[in-house]
């Protein structure tokens, strides 16, 4: 590692890159050289196969997760009000908290193999640091797998809001694809758009949970690694159509009272 001062030149073996505290702090003349040397050569991520805790900064006493279109509020009614809004056996793999003024966002994300690659636990965000392109970008995160499919994307608007563009969510062969405007679950050819659940424990509740949640939609008996769902995105495209269909129409029926209202008042 040299110093731009010194040799002004940049090549890639010999630049560390550092965030923001640090960077401050070498500038500053508070972190000596040797430190980030000694660093460079052991990186804290390779070293704990995982990264440092990151703060998510959200409070209130509302808040609000949308996925694909779907959203999924609530209010605190009192210490230990809590939301699941996808849950599958057991395993939230979305909630919230809501006491005392503070909003505790908690997010779990598996590999195929039920290997947690990132997790949110009570604001604060971890991931592995194997294979993974994790990207974060002023208030968007992007997980891309290692063929560069996007695996989450979500959107952190703070106070009180989250925004879950597009995600892959896998749990014991169960897959739940997120788009921007529909949830999808290929294993039940299940599509969900446009929902909207207040307070309650559950959103999208699928399999067997010791301590039952109720929630806007429960499934049990969900087959399980299927490998081939050609049959579930066909019926997805399916379902985009007929939702585009029907907004066409209560267009075209919005549309047509207000004229006759014209045409009455004219004459």
């Amino acid at each position: 590692m040299e110093e731009w001062a010194v040799v002004q030149r940049h090549i890639a073996e010999e630049i560390t890159l550092l965030c923001d505290q640090h960077h401050r702090e070498k500038t500053g003349g508070l972190l000596p050289k040797q430190q980030v040397e000694a660093a460079n050569k052991s990186p804290y991520n390779l070293r704990a196969d995982t990264s440092k805790p990151y703060n998510l900064h959200f409070s209130g006493n509302k808040a609000c997760v949308e996925i694909g279109s779907n959203s999924f509020t609530c209010e605190d009614q009192g210490y230990g009000t809590a939301m699941a809004p996808i849950s599958v056996d057991g395993t939230p793999l979305i909630g919230l908290i809501l006491a005392d003024g503070h909003f505790l966002l908690n997010i779990v994300i598996f590999d195929e193999y039920n290997c947690p690659v990132l997790q949110i636990k009570n604001n604060q965000l971890f991931y592995s640091t194997s294979p993974w392109d994790i990207q974060l970008v002023g208030t968007t995160l992007t997980i891309r797998e290692a063929h560069r499919k996007i695996l989450i994307e979500i959107d952190f608007q703070p106070p009180n809001k989250v925004i879950i563009k597009k995600g892959r969510f896998l749990r014991n062969g169960v897959e739940i694809l997120v788009r921007p405007q529909n949830i999808l679950i290929t294993n039940t050819l299940t599509y969900l758009s446009g929902n909207h659940a207040h307070n309650c424990t559950g959103g999208l509740v699928i399999g067997y949970h010791e301590h039952p949640i109720g929630g806007f939609i429960a499934l049990n008996g969900v087959p399980r690694y299927l490998g081939d769902k050609s049959e579930a995105l066909k019926f997805e495209a399916e379902c985009k159509i007929d939702n585009e269909y029907y907004a066409a129409s209560n267009a075209c029926e919005n549309i047509q009272p207000a004229a006759q209202e014209k045409s009455i008042i004219s004459d």
